[in-house]
Formats: C-alpha cells, structure tokens, sequence
C-alpha cells in the first residue's frame, strides 16, 4: 500500500497520549557515553523536548523520511541537525550515544536486521530505545484489514500477513546477544474524548494506521469503508453516559545497552 505523507497537525491532536510511552521509555535508558541523541523518525518533534530536558548538554540529531514533519521539527528550534532520510538505510557519518525511537519501527520491515544494523554504531554503553504499538489484533486495527479485504478484494489482501510487531520477549530473545535487554509490554486504558463529528477512536487511528488504507481509495470509497469502521467501532468501544471512551492501547517497549 502506497502512503501519503503525514499529517503534523491531525497527528499532533494525541500529542500527550502518544507523549507518555516515550517518556516512559526514556526513564530506563541508563548513564550515556559521549555522544549526540537520535531521535529516530523524529516526525514534528513530538520526543525533542523530552530528550533536550534529559541531556541538554548534548546534540539532538532528528531523522525522518517526511519533509512536512522535518519542518514542523525545525521550527521547535531543539535540533542540532534534521536530516531527510529512510531510517532502513541510514548510516551516520558519527557515533550516536543514543538511537531513541519512538512509534516508527513499527512502520519497517525485517526487525532482525534493523535492529542489529542500528545497534552496530553505537559505543560500548550506548543505548537503542524503542517503543512500537502492538495493537494488531485488536479491533481499532482488525476491523481496519477486515473491511478493506471484505469491501475492495481487488486491493487488499492479507492472507499472508502476519504483524510487523512481535511480543516482547521475542525482542529480548533476538538482541540479547548485542548486549544488556531489557523489553517489556504495557497496555494503556486511554481515555478519548467525544469529537465534533464520528467516534473517537477513528479519529485516534486516522492519523497513523488508517492512512495506508485510505490512500488506496478513491473519495466515495474511502466515505463508505470509514463509515462501516465506525459502525463497528461503537460496538467495540461504546461510549459512556459523558460520551468519553475507553480504548486500550498496547505498546512494546525495548532498551538495549551495548557491550554491558
């Protein structure tokens, strides 16, 4: 599936909520060697000040593949340097003390690979942080497959697929050998506020993982395959009497310490 580039503002609407796992993250990452922090698809710098308040006497290097996030980034005024670049083939021209990425390998393929790739140029006691939703199975993000195969067969087909995220313990199986693992699962009860117009948790995924799904369709057919999404959706999370919902969240979290 072919995807648009990202949208700064409807993406920055769940700033706080996307906002806490980062920071949670952050918290166990460990005493750094010399060296920049890389924020690893940085986006509009949703993490930079979170990380420039954790190490303000270091570099803040930001990397992403989208031009509109990148100017949305520049204009905080917390980097040091932005570059445009595909996080599967970046290779620094420096020694990052930190690779901190926040909700995008999620996005990339072969983690194996990127994985041990990322952690290759760090520094003995350099740190790779990740965190990645592994919501896949859940209805926010089944119901999403299940129509588009059920309502466009011509277009999507996943009867192969299987989810770009695994459990933690798998992570921790597969980095163990790099160094110090340190992975972990949490699930986070979000509470969603009513939106002028639909239900909250569309509106929630219409920024990320709707938008595959949306850039393969034309207007008509995306305004009856959202349609049905909701319908469903108010099934799976019904409102309550103030029109708030409940929507739980799961997230992957990993830090792996080099040569420790």
């Amino acid at each position: 599936m072919t995807t648009a580039d990202w949208n700064p503002e409807a993406y920055q609407r769940f700033r706080g909520l996307r906002l806490r796992p980062a920071l949670e993250l952050l918290a166990q990452v460990r005493d750094l060697p010399d060296g920049p922090v890389v924020d690893m698809g940085c986006g509009a710098g949703a993490v930079a000040e979170a990380l420039s308040t954790r190490y303000p006497n270091r570099d803040l290097y930001g990397i992403d593949s989208s031009a509109t996030m990148l100017a949305e980034a520049e204009a905080m005024g917390l980097y040091a340097r932005l570059t445009r670049d595909d996080a599967n083939d970046w290779t620094p021209g420096y020694t990052p003390a930190l690779i901190f990425s926040n909700a995008l390998a999620n996005w990339l393929p072969d983690h194996a690979t990127l994985f041990a790739r990322w952690a290759s140029v760090l520094p003995d006691r350099g740190a790779l942080a990740v965190q990645m939703p592994r919501q896949y199975d859940e209805p926010s993000h089944r119901l999403l497959r299940d129509l588009a195969e059920d309502m466009f067969p011509d277009r999507f087909d996943f009867a192969e697929w299987t989810p770009p995220v695994a459990p933690p313990q798998v992570y921790a199986d597969m980095l163990a050998p790099l160094g110090d693992i340190r992975a972990w699962e949490t699930t986070y009860v979000q509470d969603l506020a009513p939106v002028a117009e639909g239900h909250p948790v569309r509106h929630f995924t219409q920024s990320t993982v709707m938008r595959p799904f949306v850039a393969e369709l034309s207007e008509e057919e995306a305004a009856r395959y959202v349609a049905a999404y909701e319908t469903l959706l108010a099934k799976h999370y019904p409102a309550r009497a103030d029109g708030h919902v409940h929507f739980p969240f799961r997230r992957v979290f990993f830090v792996l310490t080099r040569g420790t």
